[in-house]
């Protein structure tokens, strides 16, 4: 008669979140809610465009699809396109000023290069 063992299922690790906020981008987030009597959500996608073929695509939506992950940080809520999920596992969007300009910007681990004006990457 044989003997057979059995070895413990491997711990999986931890998927980082799916996308954080700095609390610069909650706080410009907030205050574009709120001016916009929080009847409207931000919802951000990936689109096939630009010189390196990925861009980042924002759009005000009135609810979330039923092709929209939601996420929730620092007490503000922003959908993703379901589609986009991985091309943005652990991305960080912030909110940025600079003299001439102010807008959300995404620090993406995934991304492996952008094009030389900035408005596409590619993974």
């Amino acid at each position: 008669m044989g003997t057979t063992t059995t070895e413990a299922p491997k711990a999986r690790r931890a998927l980082p979140p799916l996308m954080t906020l700095t609390d610069t981008a909650a706080e410009r987030l907030r205050a574009m809610y709120e001016k916009g009597d929080g009847k409207k959500l931000l919802r951000v996608a990936v689109s096939t465009k630009g010189c390196s073929g990925m861009s980042y695509q924002m759009e005000f939506v009135d609810a979330a699809g039923p092709g929209d992950e939601t996420v929730t940080d620092k007490g503000v809520t922003v959908l993703v396109d379901r589609k986009a999920t991985l091309f943005l596992i652990g991305t960080v969007m912030d909110y940025e000023k600079k003299a001439m300009s102010a807008g959300f910007t995404f620090t993406n681990p995934n991304e492996k290069g952008r094009c030389g004006c900035g408005e596409s990457f590619h993974v």
